[in-house]
């Protein structure tokens, strides 16, 4: 089974720290990626400030997963720009995919590795140096409660189980941008702490964020910014707060601000709306 992350092996750590400096840590402009007939991107502008967990939430089939999958150079946009902090992801993938850390909805593992294992392959793809790579792969195995179980194959462990193992290797080169697609959706709460635990940390220690949830809970807590996305387009963005204000619903909880703002959203753009 094929590795849940774009390797591409670090060459320079100076560069790996230091790129983009002062710019956003995500920028599109006018991106827009369709799949036939099927627009599922349309003309999306965002920008993630570097050092903020920024939470992209949606209905299903919203282009929120397109949309990381295209940052992440999994796809190629068919219109428009991405930059990951100033880097051109588009003219330079390889320079972009050096800093940033790609997490799908689905964990995928090679089963037949145990979770260490695992570990020392991943680093050794982004050639992490060894020392720094053990030490990072103790810290990731103790912070995940992994260490029961760090020489058992991946083949048995639960859905949240593999879930920490990919986030681990997600993890094992110090991206400075990290990409969750539904981080915690079919976890257990116990398991569900220790990644959000995880996620506040890095937070602190200066990488970015983004993810995507359904779990409103998850953004109403975690996340410095929401941005909602719906039928292709950022409808709205802002702090918590703010989408209550744009929503006229000060004390409302996030869910009704959400269903409120995307009902507005389509409403306010009839191209928004699906086809009759």
């Amino acid at each position: 089974m094929a590795t849940s992350l774009s390797v591409v092996p670090v060459h320079d750590a100076d560069e790996h720290h230091t790129a983009g400096v002062g710019a956003d840590a995500v920028s599109l402009t006018g991106v827009r990626r369709s799949f036939g007939t099927s627009v599922a991107v349309d003309r999306m502008d965002l920008h993630v400030r570097p050092g903020e967990l920024y939470a992209l939430l949606g209905p299903n089939g919203a282009g929120k997963t397109t949309t990381l999958r295209m940052i992440a150079g999994l796809l190629r946009p068919d219109t428009g720009t991405i930059r990951i902090f100033g880097i051109d992801a588009l003219a330079d993938p390889i320079a972009a995919k050096r800093i940033t850390a790609w997490l799908p909805d689905e964990p995928m593992l090679y089963d037949k590795l145990t979770p260490l294992e695992y570990l020392e392959l991943v680093a050794g793809l982004w050639r992490v140096p060894q020392a720094h790579a053990e030490r990072q792969a103790a810290e990731l195995i103790d912070i995940l409660d992994l260490g029961p179980h760090r020489h058992q194959r991946c083949e048995g462990f639960s859905r949240g189980m593999k879930q920490k193992v990919a986030l681990a290797g997600a993890l094992i080169h110090d991206p400075k941008l990290i990409m969750l697609d539904e981080p915690l959706t079919g976890i257990d709460a116990a398991i569900a702490r220790q990644v959000k635990e995880l996620l506040t940390a890095r937070v602190r220690a200066g990488a970015t964020i983004i993810l995507t949830t359904h779990i409103l809970e998850v953004a109403e807590r975690l996340a410095d910014r929401i941005g909602i996305v719906h039928r292709g387009r950022l409808a709205v963005e802002g702090t918590l707060a703010e989408l209550k204000d744009a929503a006229g619903r000060g004390s409302s909880t996030l869910e009704d601000v959400f269903l409120a703002l995307t009902h507005e959203s389509a409403v306010a753009d009839p191209a928004l709306e699906p086809a009759a």
